[in-house]
């Protein structure tokens, strides 16, 4: 490693103009992204009457987890297409993809329309994701790389709060339709920087094998890295760590809808931060998806002092904690209907959250044979991929049995033996409920009261800590067994 005595301000003017395209591209398609899903769990089950498709949370976990999944499998093998036609014009095409699929997410209203247009949104942004990453690589040297992508996350994350504020604001202003507009016109914006600002790099000359064969090559290699059990064993660990972190956006959104009472939150603010009252409030109560994008605020101005104290620990330590500190968060925000708590625990989850994701990477790193460091690398996205498929249970299936307001509200009205209407286009869920609490002569608080204390909606946590607990005994056994005498033998 070379060394770098170069000030900060002269390793960040040393960054070719192709650094600072790609970064603000990131930002601007992060955006995008998290504009649409931060709030996708609650727009997918919304009632009708509040501009939501009122589906089950079984078909929201599906649409989600699946398409998700199946975003982080495929740069797998955009990447080598990317590499062999050239990146501008890869990203050409990936906007066009996304620009279509994000406008086309505010037109359809069914389960399968939504599932399609949506993975046109997904093979966009998985033929974005490596070609971002590798515009970083080839306009960053030994000298400035470290910082280069520290600031490339940094965009990520800033472009994962703008995102989601900016579509809070707009759904209740103008309705939930302009959040997809939005995320078209930003990628938009995207598709001009590309074609205005972009100077494709030097790339090198291919052999002439077809692009399936490449492909091909490339899936061999990565199961090559597969066969190491080392690297193997830690993947199948990190699907524990990913699937306790998808719960943030997949089931915490309808959670705090269904059960959190932050009336008092929504008051403080509205007294005392009038001027934010209709960007951060709505009926009374804060928008679910406010304590959602803490997590994003808090990794924009702590990741860099957190990874500061991670690196004076080993690096399956830092993980161990981090899954530590990231359970107890996410187990907080489930257990508890008291808004306060709901507050603190996304702020230790984050922590947690800051702690293992980037320290991932770089064990993958440490554990790498010489010489096959981007091979392993190349790994990342497998457990991001199936804990996404995984969440999917959760989120979906799990948080309708147990969890799910609507749902528990109809159990109970059987088991009184009241009738109720069938819910319809002209009969919505609003007003299954308003009809509810009138026969039951309850108002709304008073219902999810009953309700809380007669189904504990909230022993969905037992699952989501009880992955993260087993993740963290697994990854401990590892440690121990596997990396701390491979440390030996390197002493």
């Amino acid at each position: 490693m070379e060394n770098n005595n170069r000030s900060f301000a002269e390793s960040v003017k040393s960054f070719k103009p192709a650094f600072w395209v790609a970064s603000t591209m990131e930002l601007l398609e992060r955006w995008a992204w998290y504009g649409v899903f931060t709030l996708f769990a609650l727009y997918l089950v919304a009632s009708k009457d509040e501009g939501g498709l009122g589906f089950s949370h079984i078909e929201k976990g599906s649409i989600m987890a699946q398409i998700t999944g199946i975003l982080y499998l495929l740069p797998l093998f955009f990447g080598v297409i990317a590499d062999r036609i050239g990146y501008k014009l890869s990203l050409t095409i990936s906007f066009m993809v996304m620009i279509i699929g994000y406008y086309l997410m505010g037109t359809v209203d069914s389960y399968w329309g939504m599932y399609f247009v949506f993975l046109l949104v997904a093979l966009g942004a998985a033929f974005f994701k490596p070609v971002a990453s590798g515009i970083v690589t080839k306009s960053t040297d030994k000298s400035n790389g470290t910082l280069g992508f520290g600031i490339f996350y940094m965009m990520v994350n800033i472009g994962g709060f703008i995102g989601p504020a900016s579509s809070s604001y707009l759904r209740t202003t103008f309705g939930w339709k302009l959040i997809f507009i939005q995320a078209a016109v930003v990628i938009g914006i995207n598709l001009i920087l590309l074609w205005v600002f972009f100077k494709e790099p030097e790339r090198e000359e291919y052999k002439k094998e077809s692009i399936g064969t490449e492909i091909k090559n490339s899936l061999l290699k990565i199961w090559e890295a597969l066969k190491d059990t080392r690297l193997t064993v830690l993947l199948i660990l990190m699907v524990g760590f990913w699937t306790m972190f998808n719960q943030l956006f997949y089931t915490l959104p309808n959670f705090i809808t269904d059960w959190v009472d932050s009336s008092s939150a929504s008051q403080w603010i509205n007294t005392n931060l009038p001027f934010l009252a209709d960007t951060l409030t709505e009926n009374g109560q804060v928008k679910a998806e406010w304590f959602t994008n803490i997590d994003a605020l808090m990794i924009v101005f702590f990741q860099i002092t957190v990874s500061y104290f991670v690196t004076k620990m080993r690096h399956v330590t830092a993980m161990i904690r981090g899954f530590m500190i990231a359970a107890i968060g996410i187990g907080i925000t489930f257990y508890t209907d008291n808004v306060l708590f709901t507050i603190l625990g996304i702020f230790i989850f984050a922590l947690g959250e800051m702690t293992t994701n980037p320290t991932f990477s770089s064990f993958i790193a440490l554990i790498s044979p010489k010489g096959k460091e981007a091979l392993y690398q190349g790994t990342y996205f497998l457990p991001v991929a199936l804990g996404n498929f995984l969440t999917q249970f959760i989120s979906g299936n799990l948080y309708e049995a147990w969890s799910d307001k609507f749902g528990l509200i109809k159990k109970e009205m059987a088991s009184r033996n009241i009738e109720m209407p069938e819910i319809n286009d002209s009969f919505t869920k609003n007003d299954y409920f308003t009809l509810a609490e009138q026969k039951l002569g309850m108002n709304h608080w008073e219902l999810t009261q009953m309700l809380w204390d007669n189904y504990h909606p909230n022993k969905i946590w037992y699952v989501i800590v009880g992955i993260g607990i087993f993740t963290i005994i697994a990854l401990s056994i590892y440690d121990k067994l596997v990396i701390k005498p491979r440390e030996a033998t390197l002493e």
